[in-house]
């Protein structure tokens, strides 16, 4: 008989029809991310929302109390005393309209975007290429503001955004495999916290209806929504 792969081991360790507890789900998960690099962590959850309807957008951000595990590139727009904070704070891009005119041409080398009000005419132009990549900055989600020190601090720091896709679909990675258990756990229930406390005032009947974890190369594990509070 061949002998199974690393990923056969992890697809027969996982009952797919199963609902596992969170400390279980968890430790599964981590136990079969066997890929030569750091695997990420992710959450999946089906809303019961249709985000086409704007009571029912689900969208929002998390300080994840363990971090990321991620290095994440920040870009700035901002001019005078608010640039020069947001370099001291550790923005990797800083400009105004030369930053506009560079990625026009094209050049996207970050993970997120950070403007100062006044600089929302020049990010305006950028709509509709930072837009479908989920990078337009939003006062909503804390990267349109003066406070730019806090904006770099927090998106480096393990900040996570959220939205919900047309399917009614959310996912994010809550950190890495190599975390602990008790630090995945620490981030996982903040991540769900966040995910209640956005629910939108549309939203009717079940709120939460389907939840996995995964690692990035990983089988799903289903997650028992009696233990989310809220859910």
């Amino acid at each position: 008989m061949a002998k199974l792969t690393k990923r056969q081991k992890a697809l027969t360790a996982v009952d797919r029809e199963k609902f596992y507890g969170v400390d279980e789900a968890i430790s599964l998960v981590k136990s079969n991310a066997t890929a030569k690099f750091d695997e990420t962590v992710e959450v999946a959850l089906n809303l019961g929302v249709d985000p086409r309807h704007a009571d029912q957008m689900v969208r929002g951000v998390v300080n994840l109390p363990k971090g990321t595990g991620k290095t994440v590139r920040v870009a700035v727009f901002a001019k005078g005393g608010k640039a020069d904070e947001a370099k001291a704070a550790g923005a990797d891009v800083v400009g105004a309209e030369d930053l506009m005119e560079t990625i026009q041409g094209g050049t996207i080398d970050f993970d997120r975007v950070i403007a100062t009000p006044d600089m929302m005419g020049v990010v305006g132009r950028l709509g509709k290429v930072l837009g479908p990549k989920g990078l337009m900055p939003n006062p909503k989600l804390g990267t349109v503001t003066m406070d730019v020190t806090k904006a770099v601090t927090d998106a480096k720091s393990g900040q996570v955004e959220f939205r919900v896709e047309k399917a009614g679909i959310v996912h994010a990675g809550i950190g890495k495999a190599s975390f602990s258990e008790d630090d995945l756990k620490e981030n996982f229930r903040a991540f769900m916290d966040a995910i209640i406390k956005n629910k939108p005032s549309g939203a009717k009947g079940k709120f939460v209806k389907k939840l996995s974890v995964s690692s990035s190369m990983g089988p799903g594990v289903k997650v028992a929504l009696e233990e989310i509070a809220g859910a």
